[in-house]
């Protein structure tokens, strides 16, 4: 029986963490690790991608879409560089995802040999754990670290081995005097904090307060449903989403007006620019300019993490917690509001709106508005499809007529609104939820960042509907330089792949 080695310890350590799906690029810089992905390729599954900045952004989708950690995989050098796009849609967007990537040997590190990057140290900004393996019995603690951090944080761990210790047989690692044997734990505790109850009490006095109350509903909220609608019945309060929220209430729910800011909807912003009381419920969206003015309302915000509290607007009270838990708490405490003027004049508004959303989805102008084509994929979709979408304006459309229902997922690069992540996002969720339709709305500028990841759904079988708005342009940038700035368009327009075609035949004819 072969000996085990550093790179057997640390694939072991992953399962019994619970992993299952890794995706990634291989390389001379990985060869290690990725021999014992192969023997124990009935344990973990390898999902093999066209470029590492996929991979990671395929293991920041896979957290979104399961809640587990995602795991992405690159070699020395330039692979691991490739990841950090990804891995910064992780950061920003928290979720948990762990990168693994390869060294130099370990005696030539900063000798300027063949891709000699210290890659610990390069992903010091986007990490909340960053460790180098200095050998065999170095692996275990800090895998479990690694996993149980970004966990923990909400955000991203990365592991580096140099390529020699990778195949090094562990029994050759002596091991420290003060490293004792089993000494770690592979068990992850999960967080029971709540607020107390002075600021409990707080938040209840700020918002039985008010009269006309606003509910900003986002990432952190999805999964507390039920508890958002009774909260928004109590208080008859309308619901708005940041688009990462999308998925948090269904969009036929009576006190859903939709989304917010320049993707939103007028009967959102007419809540928020009319509300005394905002209840911001698992949510940092970062366009303050959509927010109420400051002064105008009382806010109360519920985040897991402290640090985001009042981030955005002032906070007369901040709950620390998890959103279902924590309106779990306020609920029995809410008064019930018989004034319901404020809800029903946001509901009139949200019925007006999708009147005009269904008008400008059955246009028959010539050529065809991509809102028709949201329009009509909307009529397509399972109640429990899985949407994935691209940054750009494809995103105005797919938010504007996408109705959330059943259960529905959906999600896109919030904070960081990178382009190139729609289809990336699907192949995980294709991955994560075999069976379930899975569909990436993506535009043409996107899409050809990526494109070789369409390989990736055939070699695996993925069953992904791809919907592609084509305009020959990066027409969120067009139109930012038009209609911010006021400038005329410059270098926006994208050469057409059907002439790009034409000139690689002649090409070949001639050559």
């Amino acid at each position: 029986m072969a000996k085990a080695t550093c790179a057997d310890i640390l694939v072991d350590s992953l399962i019994r963490w619970g992993v299952d799906t890794v995706f990634g690029l291989p390389g001379d810089g990985i060869n290690g690790i990725i021999e014992s992905f192969r023997t124990r390729k009935d344990q973990i599954r390898f999902i093999q991608v066209r470029h590492e900045e996929a991979a990671a952004f395929n293991a920041c989708a896979y957290a979104k879409w399961t809640g587990k950690l995602g795991v992405c995989v690159a070699t020395s050098g330039p692979g691991g560089i490739h990841l950090l796009n990804g891995l910064y849609d992780a950061k920003l967007d928290g979720q948990p995802v762990l990168a693994i990537t390869g060294l130099q040997f370990h005696d030539l590190v900063d000798t300027l040999t063949q891709q000699d990057v210290e890659l610990d140290k390069l992903f010091t900004d986007v990490c909340v754990y960053n460790a180098r393996v200095m050998g065999a019995n170095h692996v275990e603690n800090v895998v479990e670290l690694a996993c149980r951090t970004a966990l923990a944080y909400h955000g991203v761990s990365h592991i580096t081995m140099p390529v020699d210790l990778q195949s090094q047989p562990a029994s050759k690692d002596p091991r420290s005097e003060r490293n004792v044997p089993n000494h770690f734990s592979n068990l992850m505790a999960h967080s029971g904090g709540m607020p107390n109850e002075e600021h409990l009490a707080r938040a209840v006095e700020v918002l039985n307060g008010g009269t006309n109350t606003v509910i900003m509903a986002g990432r952190g909220a999805i999964g507390a449903a039920a508890e958002l609608v009774a909260v928004a019945e109590r208080l008859a309060a309308p619901i708005v989403k940041p688009l990462l929220g999308k998925g948090a209430v269904p969009d036929d729910s009576p006190y859903c007006t939709g989304g917010v800011g320049l993707l939103g909807t007028k009967p959102s912003q007419e809540a928020l620019e009319n509300c005394d009381t905002l209840l911001i419920a698992g949510s940092s969206f970062p366009y303050i300019e959509f927010y109420p003015k400051p002064g105008q309302a009382k806010a109360v915000q519920i985040d897991l993490d402290p640090r985001r509290i009042g981030l955005r607007y002032p906070i007369a009270a901040g709950l620390v917690g998890d959103t279902g838990r924590v309106l779990q708490a306020l609920l029995p405490r809410l008064t019930y509001r018989k004034d319901r003027s404020f809800l029903e004049t946001a509901q009139e508004g949200t019925k007006e709106w999708n009147e005009l959303m269904v008008e400008r989805g059955t246009r028959k102008d010539k050529p065809m508005k991509p809102q028709v084509v949201a329009h009509e994929l909307n009529k397509l979709l399972s109640d429990d499809a899985i949407v994935a979408t691209d940054s750009g304006t494809v995103t105005t459309w797919i938010a504007r007529h996408l109705t959330m229902r059943g259960n529905m997922m959906f999600s896109c690069s919030g904070n960081l609104a990178t382009m190139a992540c729609g289809l990336p996002y699907a192949i995980a969720a294709a991955v994560a939820h075999p069976g379930r339709q899975v569909v990436a709305f993506v535009g043409d500028g996107g899409l050809t960042m990526l494109m070789g990841e369409l390989a990736t759904c055939v070699k695996y079988g993925l069953d992904v509907k791809v919907v592609v708005i084509k305009n020959n342009s990066l027409g969120q940038i067009k139109w930012e330089q038009m209609v911010f700035l006021g400038n005329p368009e410059y270098v926006c327009d994208l050469h057409r792949f059907r002439h790009c075609g034409a000139r690689l035949r002649r090409a070949r004819i001639h050559g």
